[in-house]
């Protein structure tokens, strides 16, 4: 088996819960809804892929830098100094001051620029958002995905998170069939409960154990908290 990009840290078992961390030179694709908790999740596996000495790049559609340190920190999860010395890069879509660009013009972007993929892994939050009006149909998500194995190919990992009511079945698809890890993220309500959850409907290499549901709760100055049981 290849290298393994560790996720574990002392707070949680989401490392043991999902194969020991992400196989590199693999492309994960994290699905809900908005509000669902894929960002909560993608700042958890930043978090973790950090503490574990890899580099990370992560594109916002959401967040401006100011926003993504008092969010990681609103969690107990310091970045700081991973900032600092280069270690984390974090690319605002949307930049702090001025108005962000037509979003036609974003796949065209994602796709030739290479500072974006020098890091161990690369993750894109929305990635739905992000391509929403330039991925039509199956030609463009192919186009991206052929893009995206060949950097797998170099052993980078490729974390992609996706609304599926901002894209096209149809565009979504490709995704959903030729990503290694493929993550579902459920939100049910049994009485006042709010119960969230990791759907597990593909893990691919990897040799240990990996949970098919990993039920999960945020909280403030604590971060991702695995629930022992959840309701799907």
């Amino acid at each position: 088996m290849g290298e393994t990009y560790k996720l574990q840290i002392p707070r949680d078992d989401l490392h043991d819960q999902l194969g020991q961390g992400l196989p590199a030179g693999t492309i994960t694709l994290i699905e809900g809804a908005h509000g669902n908790g894929k960002s909560a999740i993608v700042q958890r596996m930043i978090y973790g892929f950090l503490s574990n000495q890899y580099s990370v790049t992560c594109i916002s559609t959401e967040l401006t830098v100011k926003d993504f340190i008092n969010q990681m920190y609103s969690l107990d999860y310091p970045i700081a100094s991973w900032l600092l010395n280069g270690k984390l890069k974090f690319v605002p879509v949307y930049p702090l001051v001025g108005t962000g660009n037509s979003r036609k013009d974003f796949l065209g972007m994602l796709i030739s620029s290479e500072e974006l993929y020098k890091s161990d892994i690369t993750i894109i939050d929305t990635f739905s958002s992000l391509v929403s009006n330039s991925l039509r149909g199956e030609d463009n998500s192919i186009k991206v995905l052929s893009f995206f194995k060949k950097l797998t190919g170099m052993g980078k990992s490729i974390v992609i998170t996706v609304d599926p009511q901002e894209i096209e079945t149809k565009s979504l698809a490709p995704f959903e069939s030729d990503s290694h890890v493929y993550l579902s993220i459920v939100v049910s309500q049994v009485g006042g409960m709010i119960s969230r959850s990791i759907m597990v409907k593909r893990f691919g290499g990897t040799q240990f154990r990996v949970s098919p549901v990993v039920g999960f709760r945020i909280e403030p100055n604590v971060g991702m908290v695995i629930e022992i049981t959840s309701v799907v």
